[in-house]
């Protein structure tokens, strides 16, 4: 089941350790502010409200749509680790995990998963898909979000070859997809764990042909390390460096394919101004392809796209002074 939320760009002032400080509101919990923000912000618990306590941060909350984007979180379909991994976790630590590709049953997932997302319609609104550059979370991204059957022809690039990875696969067409880009800021935990460190990207560039690797920036794996494990801090540091980054982007509805471990110490950062039980929604674990459905909100004028729905009205001009104003001018004019 998806869940809305809204992700909430502070001041960069309010936050100790990173440039923008980033909370979850819910609607239908009453909320606290801790700092103001230098960008409009509306909390109305109802339209009978007094004026002062709209600031206080109970009711609902409105924010113009143009500062607003639609995430789909993504956990990858069950991976070969996980198998082992669910009952011992020094498993993770077998060499023969490398870069671990999906289960036949982490295959059967993602084809559920993929029909959801037509029977509900949100495959159609999808503008962008961000996946993480590895195996399984790639193999989740095509299968969720790529074409239909591909067929050998010169002007189009599967997104997926078949029989990738000894997958028994077929091959996955780019027509009628989204484009899909990978990117390292969203990776899993990195170092220690086999299962997490990537193959060379001119690897994968030929098993997924149409994915865009142009952010990747190195060919081989340079961020893992075989005896440095990431703290869960500088996971949670990446993710929010990750979600900054979002707002570079134009598309307007992105879903992102990726890992438990980071979305879990990246999402557990956020909430405290919540309702305890909508803290626990936001940050429980994801299970293998499970999807969530968040507002990610600009607050801190980061991004700078402007309203294509807006319209500024008095077109022709036309007087239209309100009428508590005009009862305001009056009272001042005639004391």
């Amino acid at each position: 089941m998806a869940i809305s939320l809204n992700i909430i760009f502070a001041s960069p002032s309010s936050h100790n350790h990173t440039t923008s400080c980033i909370r979850f509101l819910s609607s239908s919990t009453a909320l606290r502010s801790q700092s103001p923000s230098p960008v409009l912000a509306l909390f109305c618990s109802s339209i009978f409200a007094p004026v002062a306590d709209m600031d206080s941060g109970a009711g609902p909350s409105l924010f113009p749509l143009h500062r607003c984007k639609t995430i789909h979180l993504v956990r990858h379909g069950q991976g070969i680790h996980n198998v082992d991994g669910e009952k011992n976790y020094k498993s993770y630590l077998k060499p023969e995990y490398f870069d671990a590709e999906l289960t036949p049953l982490g295959w059967q997932q993602v084809d559920n998963l993929r029909k959801h997302v037509r029977a509900c319609g949100l495959y159609k609104k999808i503008d962008l898909v961000i996946t993480s550059p590895l195996l399984r979370t790639m193999q989740t991204a095509v299968g969720v979000f790529g074409g239909e059957g591909y067929t050998d022809r010169l002007d189009v690039v599967p997104l997926m070859v078949a029989n990738a990875a000894d997958s028994g696969r077929a091959a996955i067409s780019s027509l009628d997809s989204p484009p899909i880009i990978a990117l390292e800021l969203c990776r899993e935990h990195l170092g220690v764990h086999p299962c997490d460190k990537r193959r060379n990207i001119s690897d994968y560039q030929f098993l997924f042909p149409a994915i865009d690797f142009s952010l990747v920036e190195s060919n081989e794996d340079i961020l893992w390390k075989a005896n440095v494990r990431e703290t869960k801090e500088e996971v949670a540091a990446r993710g929010l460096q990750f979600l900054n980054w979002l707002w570079t982007r134009k598309e307007k509805e992105i879903a992102i394919v990726t890992h438990r471990g980071f979305l879990f110490h990246t999402l557990t950062a956020f909430g405290n101004d919540c309702h305890p039980l909508v803290k626990k929604e936001i940050c429980r674990s994801f299970t293998n392809c499970e999807l969530r459905s968040m507002v990610l909100v600009d607050r801190s004028m980061t991004g700078s796209d402007s309203s294509t729905t807006d319209y500024p009205g008095k077109v022709p001009y036309g007087v239209d002074l309100p009428s508590d104003v005009a009862n305001e001018n009056f009272e001042k004019e005639n004391p």
